[in-house]
């Protein structure tokens, strides 16, 4: 496998373009549903924002010549951030600019958990936002911090730790559904907000399912089938008669 002069494998940096070239169709074949959810709570431009601005990066990504992974999502977000309208365009490529330099030597297990924390924490800082007012934060906290936790806690391979990332963001995005929106346009709504899907959160959905479906495709493997639930729950009640027993030894 070859590399560059940075030492990063030349495959990284092309499995980041077939990346952003499968969120780009994902989000054009999308368009429509994208646009009839932000017609309920914005200006119904999301759908067009997000499919012009994609279609752009992935022409941009392509355009690159043996580019490293951070190259990439640098060219991808300011891309994004040129071509995207309203507010999406600092969100979502903005925050890759900076969670892009997570990925300067190549992409692991670390390096990728690394880039998901900083691109959430962009996120939020860019659009002043958290879990519960109803926008791309709540598909995207549940996902970051599940895929850490898969990494590093539970010790799952990054693949299966995607698929519940994955499944994360899916209950995020069903969790914005009964909530007020307390951030950006659709707040303007009030209660009216409430019960209407978000579509930057939905974005976040596909794009997630995209880089699942390419890393799997790289790989050589299928999707796994997991949910987000952990398999290393500590049970309480067993940590608690653990102290008591230990307690009373010291005693003895």
């Amino acid at each position: 496998m070859s590399g560059n002069e940075s030492g990063v494998s030349d495959s990284d940096g092309a499995a980041v373009v077939a990346a952003v070239e499968a969120v780009a169709e994902r989000i054009e074949a999308e368009r429509d549903y994208l646009t009839e959810l932000d017609s309920a709570i914005g200006d119904a431009d999301h759908g067009g924002n997000m499919a012009r601005g994609w279609a752009a990066a992935a022409e941009a990504g392509r355009e690159l010549d043996d580019p490293d992974p951070q190259t990439v999502c640098k060219t991808v977000g300011k891309t994004l951030m040129a071509e995207v309208g309203g507010a999406s365009g600092p969100l979502f490529g903005g925050s890759l600019v900076f969670a892009g330099a997570e990925l300067d030597d190549g992409v692991t297990a670390e390096s990728a958990v690394a880039f998901a924390e900083t691109y959430l924490e962009k996120v939020e800082d860019r659009g002043d936002a958290r879990v519960g007012d109803q926008t791309v934060v709540d598909a995207l906290t549940p996902a970051v911090h599940t895929f850490k936790k898969s990494v590093e806690t539970d010790g799952l391979p990054p693949l299966d730790a995607l698929a519940k990332a994955v499944d994360a963001a899916e209950r995020g995005v069903a969790f914005t559904v009964p909530i007020r929106a307390r951030k950006g346009r659709a707040s303007y709504l009030g209660w009216r907000s409430v019960g209407h899907q978000d579509p930057g959160a939905t974005s976040a959905l596909y794009i997630l399912e995209e880089l699942l479906a390419v890393a799997a495709d790289a790989l050589g493997e299928e999707v796994p089938d997991v949910d987000a639930t952990s398999p290393t729950i500590p049970d309480e009640s067993a940590a608690e008669a653990a102290d008591g027993d230990a307690a009373s030894g010291d005693g003895d």
